[in-house]
């Protein structure tokens, strides 16, 4: 066994990175191990299979070759995955790196056990004197040897520093409206006068932090003037308002996706014509709303609200209401 025992490892590693995943997916062991797994192993085990004996290449070149064809390797698997029905997420490229690794490790103990005189990586102080011709190499080349070997290792540190502490991604809050069976599809946009429409209210907070969220929803009717490109709205009605506090989730890119917080609505509008029901969303502190409004008289006051809403400022939905008499 001490004769196979790089690939024994290589074996064990990988299997030990698939049980550390499923067990305890945000550890360190998994990022360690992983960086290992996607940048050195697959290019090892495909070096060692093919070049099984120590005339073939050195000890330098099997390591840049390594990670040389690792980076290769991994995209490659990635890509005829993306022609499957699996396609690329992480339990299809986890069992498809874990059988890449175990099947030419197998084959490299193959090799291996036919060679003549077999690569077996075992590195002395004194081979890698000789590898890099140290007594012959002059002062100048020494030099430059030690600095490079000092930026590989510091770029290697960069790397697993990068890796195991990843900067945090984009915050944003996703905030939907849907029809009443829970879909992008069948909206209420054309109703009786009085006659009950129906939306589901979704927010998801990917902020990285609690948010409060506050929704508010007007009843709007304006119009715009395309001469003067001007909004002008001439009734906006506060239909209701409520606020909700969410933790923050992660953006779930490998599994299917879940709501967080979704509300049923129902509405009514007692008056006929095109309106425009807008849903608009605040984070952490809500603008004030006069005495009037929250009333249900016509508070035209407030149209900075839907203007800003227009313009993007404020993160708001809109649908658009068709309301006929009976």
């Amino acid at each position: 066994m001490r004769k196979y025992w790089d690939l024994i490892i290589v074996i064990a590693l990988s299997l030990i990175l698939d049980l550390v995943i499923f067990i305890a997916p945000e550890s360190i062991i998994r990022k360690a191990l992983g960086l290992i797994f996607v940048l050195f192993l697959p290019g090892y085990v495909f070096i060692t299979a093919l070049f099984p004996e120590r005339k073939e290449l050195d000890n330098l070149e099997r390591l840049a070759l390594s990670f040389g064809l690792s980076i290769a390797i991994v995209p490659l698997i990635g890509l005829a995955l993306n022609y499957t029905p699996w396609g690329i997420r992480l339990k299809p490229i986890l069992v498809s790196l874990t059988v890449f690794n175990v099947a030419f490790s197998i084959i490299a103990i193959y090799r291996r056990a036919n060679a003549i005189n077999p690569w077996i990586p075992w590195i002395s102080i004194e081979d890698l004197k000789r590898e890099l011709e140290w007594e012959k190499a002059s002062k100048l080349d020494k030099a430059l040897t030690v600095i490079l070997l000092i930026s590989i290792i510091v770029s290697i540190g960069v790397l697993i520093y990068v890796v195991t502490h990843p900067k945090p991604g984009e915050a944003f809050t996703e905030f939907y409206i849907l029809g009443p069976k829970g879909k992008a599809a069948d909206y209420p946009t054309k109703l009786f006068v009085n006659e009950t429409g129906r939306v589901i209210i979704g927010i998801v907070n990917h902020e990285h932090r609690n948010v409060t969220y506050y929704v508010e929803i007007w009843l709007v009717n304006l119009t715009y003037n395309f001469t003067t490109n001007e909004t002008i709205i001439h009734e906006m009605y506060l239909m209701n308002r409520f606020n909700v506090t969410l933790p923050s989730i992660p953006v779930n890119i490998e599994g299917n996706w879940t709501p967080q917080f979704e509300m049923n609505y129902t509405f009514k509008i007692d008056k006929p014509g095109k309106w425009q029901i807008w849903f608009l969303l605040f984070k952490d502190k809500e603008p004030p709303i006069p005495k009037e409004c929250l009333m249900g008289a016509n508070c035209l006051s407030e149209k900075w609200r839907i203007i800003e809403a227009i313009n993007g400022t404020i993160q708001s939905l809109k649908l658009n209401v068709r309301v006929i008499e009976i």
